[in-house]
């Protein structure tokens, strides 16, 4: 099987296919969102998107059966070496029907279908590929309902478990499908199931979103098209409101922290993956409320759809510099920017530098160097400062230092909104 291409997650050289179909469904939603404010980067916006599409059509390609990860984590890990001199273990992890994987599946079959419907009108016959292939992936994930945490099991975990379950996802990916087909029975699967992510366990995960749980943009998502339709409003209008109230710095329900500086915080590590990607559905709420003329009532608190802009330029405001360190967290964007990433080809010489084969533990000077990385990974957002607004510029930091695709990706559809922001 030709498994060529695709993204690795992050700094290391395993192609986890959980976070990377988030990822190309997330570079998909930037361009049907904001495809219009990208002006000559669209192509290049498109060009991201079908690196992934054509890659999980690969992955896809035999009936009911998803490839769901290449590489053994254990082993490239252990490592670090350029991808050009990989010689740990490239295992290929698939789910099957007997072996089921319903959450890589669904978010697979999502990034297809948003990947469809971004090609529409660009590329009609490749449109169609995608789509007809997303039906297909659907189908296999919830008809042979399983985790992939059980599945595939110390492959994923603890790196990419997923702790939500996989209905969010399975929703998730009906809901892209009803989008990109308009097919009822896609739109009857997410009104059939949304409840079951209402139980006392998911209640809380209606603030949630990004690689493993979709809650939160599953609400925001199908507000689009409920917010019209009295109808069908429930529960997902309420839920997105309840969400956009729980970012709000001044809500009586705010669930997230932030900072002296003015960055959002949630626990966990690598923090800018929330940042960004709730930056990215409070624009989009914003939008589709402005729309119909419509704000949040958060207890005392109003939100109108230009407090949810603002809120999210603040983020994108702190992440390029606007905070107290007078650092920019994108890699080579200001004056001042991380120097010593967690990224193998970022701290080693490149291959036109150093010709010769560089082995396990031979890439581990590289790693311990006092001296910056030799090569500028352009544009790549790291994981960001600690809760004090401090920052450790430090490669054995790999909360603050890595950087990650689905930091990225969100990202892209933020920064297009800015360099032409308006409601409509």
């Amino acid at each position: 099987m030709d498994m060529v291409g695709g993204y690795y997650d992050a700094g290391d050289n395993v192609k986890f296919h959980f976070p990377m179909a988030f990822t190309t469904t997330m570079l998909a939603w930037s361009v049907l969102e904001f495809g219009d404010e990208m002006g000559a980067e669209l192509k290049n916006a498109l060009e991201a998107v079908r690196w992934g599409s054509d890659y999980f059509l690969k992955a896809t390609e035999k009936r009911d059966m998803v490839v769901a990860q290449i590489g053994n984590p254990y082993g490239d890990h252990n490592c670090w070496e350029r991808p050009e001199d990989m010689d740990t273990p490239r295992t290929t992890y698939v789910v099957t029907r007997e072996k089921p994987g319903s959450e890589v599946s669904a978010e697979i079959a999502a990034a297809l279908a948003a990947s469809s419907i971004a090609f529409r009108t660009v590329d009609a016959r490749y449109s169609n590929l995608l789509l007809a292939r997303a039906k297909q992936v659907f189908d296999f994930a919830n008809k042979y309902r399983g985790s992939y945490n059980d599945s595939i099991g110390d492959a994923v975990c603890p790196f990419y478990c997923d702790y939500s379950g996989y209905m969010d996802d399975l929703i998730w990916g009906a809901a892209w499908l009803y989008k990109a087909t308009n097919l009822s029975s896609y739109w009857d699967f997410v009104k059939e199931n949304i409840q079951s992510l209402e139980s006392p366990n998911g209640g809380y995960n209606i603030v949630e979103f990004g690689w493993d749980s979709k809650h939160a943009g599953i609400n925001v998502f199908v507000s689009q098209w409920v917010l019209t339709d009295p109808s069908s409003v429930s529960p997902f209008v309420p839920n997105a409101d309840r969400f956009i109230c729980s970012l709000l710095p001044d809500s009586p329900t705010k669930s997230v922290s932030y900072s002296k500086g003015g960055l959002l915080f949630k626990p966990g590590g690598s923090n800018l993956q929330h940042v960004t990607a709730l930056s990215f559905l409070l624009i989009v709420y914003a939008r589709y409320m402005h729309a119909v003329n419509r704000v949040v009532p958060c207890g005392n608190e109003v939100a109108n759809p230009s407090r949810l802009i603002n809120l999210a330029k603040s983020q994108v405001d702190y992440i390029l510099g606007n905070n107290p360190l007078g650092m920019s967290y994108m890699v080579g964007y200001g004056h001042k920017f991380p120097q010593m990433i967690h990224h193998r080809g970022s701290t080693m010489p490149s291959i036109d530098a150093y010709q010769n084969h560089l082995g396990c533990r031979d890439g581990d000077q590289y790693f311990k160097s006092a001296r910056p990385n030799p090569n500028i990974l352009t544009g790549a957002v790291v994981g960001g400062p600690a809760e004090n607004d401090s920052f450790e510029d430090s490669r054995y930091n790999v909360g603050q230092s890595e950087p990650c695709t689905y930091i990225n990706a969100p990202f892209v559809g933020v920064l297009a909104y800015f360099n032409k922001p308006n409601l409509i």
